[in-house]
């Protein structure tokens, strides 16, 4: 199974984000991590990765609630910015199931698939599987 080089989780709950890092290191998901509590700090971050042409994460695991800036937010501001030429792979992560969240998620193109939290092992693999 191929190895994702780089991936971002943007979620604002620790004990989630902890277990999350947990869970990638035991299915070896990835080379790297990036995290961030919202975003507006992944945006902070990513704008000027994006302008420098610098590295950016071949997957996103975006929570949806979130203070500051929710994933929607950072969604619609991030769908602005990022680079056509590169394909990111976006997957909404919460913990929520309300079907109009579902729904809302699956009218983004750039959005993969929604996650119902806690991720589980198999779950992540299938991520693994599909980029």
């Amino acid at each position: 199974m191929k190895k994702i080089q780089l991936a971002c989780i943007i979620d604002d709950d620790p004990v989630y984000v902890y277990g999350i890092k947990k869970l990638m290191k035991l299915v070896d998901f990835c080379e790297n991590m990036l995290v961030f509590k919202n975003g507006a700090e992944a945006l902070k971050y990513l704008t000027p990765v994006i302008q420098q042409n610098d590295t950016l994460p071949d997957i996103i695991l975006l929570d949806i609630n979130m203070p500051i800036m929710d994933g929607w937010q950072f969604l619609d501001e991030f769908i602005q910015i990022k680079p056509k030429s590169r394909k990111i792979t976006i997957y909404m992560v919460s913990s929520s199931v309300d079907p109009d969240e579902v729904a809302k998620a699956q009218r983004y193109s750039e959005v993969s698939d929604y996650v119902v939290k806690p991720v589980q092992e198999d779950s992540l693999r299938a991520i693994l599987e599909s980029v």
